[in-house]
């Protein structure tokens, strides 16, 4: 038996040496069953609620490939935290006639899937009440709920039983400087693009030791995020004004706002930064400056507008990591460069070239044989669940008619031996009434074999790709030819060399384009550069360059 060992741990603050403590733990599981190490898979500092790991991935291909006969872990919540996500583990490895095994728990059942998923999220939901009970009592004294506001230091001091006292806050001198002169710029006409410049250009930290940027200045006023509407700065301490639950497709975390009702709010005047009277200048001038387009009736960011053009939000840059935005009437360069001052890369593109470079490449990638055989395929196999239908659909339309028909012979027996009730002329209209109309039913269906596959089908799939631009300028599908576009690609990534801009595109449209290569890595020319596929990517997200 070939085992494959499965380990992960969550985050960047535990430790490496987990991996090796979970391995030498499946390592003596599998010596004792007498079988053979065949590989382990590992992801560091990767949460099991994703199903986007790379190394849970190739275990998934290479079960697929039959290179293993067992899995084995240290527990059910190693391979997944997720329910969905474990149970599709577990029928995918079922199908597969592989078994899995943990350290824990032993074999793994559909009664582990079943009651320990459940038991962990009762359990999970269970602990995040108590902290949230437990968070709300510190916040009721004017302590801190956890994290590290920008103007304030968190004091531990020990207590005379040797405990720890945490929670407890004074004020930064020198970052409520910093506070109060962006509150001055910023009422005095400023624009927070200037102010972030300014600061960086004086090398002054930002929160978390990072650069300043727009957004960390003007924030959100509604979610109360940002320097300028940070209202602990005037001496007030609300918490529970937001909560966050996890997108079930990306993994991320949104933010939904909760009620102001449920809002937690605390005077703490001895925190005060900024004074009255210029805190509300600041309001003032944010009201006379907010957006027109932004509504008190939207309360989701992620639903209040499409993207005005095919990439927008997905642009970075691959020289610091920042956004790509637009600058100019048809150009995207970097943010940073240009609002922070934080990165070299000035180079720009046009809308119109990017979007063309990157369309000319899918079209390249997706005309690959490959992939026009698995849309064959694909395609074969719907046509014949759909014929399979008709045929179940006939076959039950031929049982119902005899159904019918033997009832309507026993009604005529009877009224020949002389039973007759003026009941059972009312229960014969009926009947002859249903079987007319399953006779209709039959003769609507197909008897003739349908054709299962269209010698032209590869013509077709190339016909739908080559008409992918125009698509993208039909109105009546332009929509939704967007939306399946952007929906496949989580990052566009525009990296400088020398005085050009290449472009790697990351999502599950690499993962999927990755079909058309071959296991080594290799270029084929594409529209302004090349496309550049990974070896041995298997499934997961994935990056190749235009």
């Amino acid at each position: 038996m070939r085992a494959a060992i499965y380990a992960r741990y969550s985050t960047d603050l535990q430790s490496d040496a987990s991996i090796g403590d979970q391995h030498r733990l499946c390592l003596r599981l599998i010596q004792s069953h007498g079988w053979n190490e065949a590989k382990t898979y590992s992801d560091r500092g990767i949460s099991g609620a994703s199903h986007l790991r790379p190394a849970y991935q190739r275990l998934l291909e290479d079960a697929r490939d039959n290179r293993l006969d067992v899995v084995v872990s240290e527990g059910l919540d190693r391979i997944s935290r997720d329910q969905e996500h474990i149970a599709a583990f577990f029928k995918q490895m079922r199908f597969l006639g592989i078994p899995i095994f943990t350290v824990a728990e032993g074999e793994i059942s559909e009664l582990h899937i079943g009651l320990k998923g459940t038991m962990s999220s009762l359990f999970l939901k269970d602990l995040a009440q108590k902290t949230h009970r437990g968070l709300e009592g510190r916040v009721r004294k004017g302590k801190s709920a956890g994290g590290v506001t920008y103007g304030y230091d968190v004091l531990r001091t020990v207590k005379p039983d040797g405990s720890i006292l945490t929670g407890e806050r004074e004020i930064n001198t020198e970052q409520a400087a910093i506070i109060r002169h962006i509150f001055e710029k910023f009422a005095s006409g400023h624009s927070p693009r200037g102010i972030a410049r300014e600061l960086n250009a004086n090398c002054i930290n930002g929160p978390r030791g990072k650069g300043w940027g727009m957004s960390t200045i003007y924030g959100n006023w509604r979610r109360g995020t940002g320097i300028l509407n940070n209202e602990l700065y005037v001496g007030r301490l609300i918490w529970n004004r937001q909560r966050y639950i996890k997108d079930p497709n990306t993994g991320k975390r949104q933010a939904r706002m909760n009620p102001q009702n449920a809002w937690v709010i605390e005077e703490v005047p001895q925190l005060r930064i900024i004074p009255d009277d210029l805190w509300e200048r600041v309001k003032a001038r944010q009201k006379a400056t907010r957006s027109e387009v932004i509504s008190d009736s939207v309360t989701r960011s992620e639903r209040a507008r499409r993207p005005k053009h095919l990439f927008s939000g997905l642009l970075t840059c691959g020289h610091c990591g920042g956004g790509f935005t637009v600058v100019g009437k048809a150009y995207f360069g970097c943010a940073n460069a240009r609002n922070k001052g934080t990165c070299d890369n000035f180079l720009t593109i046009t809308r119109s070239d990017l979007e063309t470079r990157v369309l000319t490449g899918l079209k390249d990638q997706l005309l690959h044989p490959d992939l026009i055989a698995e849309f064959a395929r694909a395609y074969q196999e719907e046509f014949n669940r759909l014929a399979g239908t008709v045929k179940k659909d006939l076959a039950q339309a031929e049982r119902d008619l005899a159904t019918v028909s033997r009832q309507i012979d026993r009604i005529v027996d009877a009224i020949s031996n002389g039973m007759f009730h003026q009941s059972m002329k009312t229960k014969m209209d009926a009947l002859e009434a249903r079987k007319a109309v399953l006779e209709t039913e039959m003769r609507s269906i197909p008897l003739e074999e349908p054709v299962l596959l269209h010698p032209s089908l590869s013509d077709v799939y190339r016909g739908k790709v080559a008409n992918l631009v125009e698509a993208l300028n039909d109105p009546g599908t332009k929509t939704e030819a967007t939306e399946i576009i952007r929906s496949l690609l989580s990052e566009i990534r525009l990296i400088p060399e020398g005085d050009k801009l290449c472009i790697d595109l990351v999502g599950e449209l690499a993962g999927l384009l990755s079909l058309g290569a071959n296991k080594n890595a290799r270029s084929v020319a594409a529209a302004g550069g090349s496309v550049t596929m990974v070896a041995g990517v298997g499934f997961e997200p994935t990056t190749f360059r235009l």
